[in-house]
């Protein structure tokens, strides 16, 4: 009887302590997985993902900066052109086109700029006041740009050649600034840069249309 006793006493104390090691395995896990979790969700692939995707937008190239410098002189020279028509047009449809392409191409000179100036580059000098002729020239590489002589003919001509001169060239200018979108587009890295290449190209595309049924083309 003594020995029977002695194997119960045995049995039930292993028991026991089995128990005991389960539950303080279980806490062990429990308190193990809150720190895991823990340490998970301030390293989430969510949060990487965002931090990269923040980094990504910031980074530009060399076809930015080109075309933020281009861009800059080609719109100048739009604002330019539109800046004629308010006492040379004789259409007011071709004053109101003049009035809408100014508004939206001074805000992205604007835009453009600020761009240049944080990546450390240098905005390009407005030459068009400082010495005539010069501006068209300097830019005659850009596709679309007018030459000091087409300029000069526009700011003689009034009335309805004014008009029909405007809307030729302001198609060529527009087509000229939808191919230099297009390469940024392929090329570019910065996303608001190759977002302004997107809207340069629905808008401008919408207004050669505009442009084309005014001189009768479509």
């Amino acid at each position: 009887m003594p020995a029977h006793r002695k194997l119960i006493r045995r049995t039930a104390l292993a028991a026991t302590a089995g128990v005991a090691a389960l539950v303080l395995a279980a806490c062990g896990s429990d308190s193990g997985g809150h720190d895991m979790g823990s340490m998970e969700s301030d390293s989430s692939p969510t949060a990487t993902a965002s931090a990269s995707a923040s980094a990504e937008a910031g980074t530009h190239n060399g076809a930015d900066v080109a075309f933020a410098t281009e861009m800059i002189q080609h719109h100048r020279q739009a604002v330019e052109m539109a800046d004629l028509a308010d006492s040379r047009a004789s259409s007011q449809e071709v004053k109101d086109l003049a009035t809408k392409i100014k508004a939206a191409q001074d805000p992205e000179i604007k835009t453009m700029s600020g761009w240049l100036t944080s990546w450390g580059e240098e905005v390009p000098e407005d030459m068009s006041s400082a010495m005539p002729g010069m501006d068209h020239d300097m830019s005659s590489s850009m596709p679309g740009m007018m030459s000091s002589e087409d300029m000069d003919k526009l700011d003689k001509a009034s009335g309805a050649e004014f008009d029909t001169m405007f809307l030729e060239m302001m198609v060529e200018h527009h087509e000229g600034a939808i191919e230099m979108a297009r390469t940024e587009k392929a090329d570019g890295k910065y996303g608001p840069a190759t977002k302004l290449a997107d809207d340069v190209i629905t808008a401008q595309t919408a207004e050669i249309g505009q442009m084309n049924k005014m001189l009768g083309k479509s």
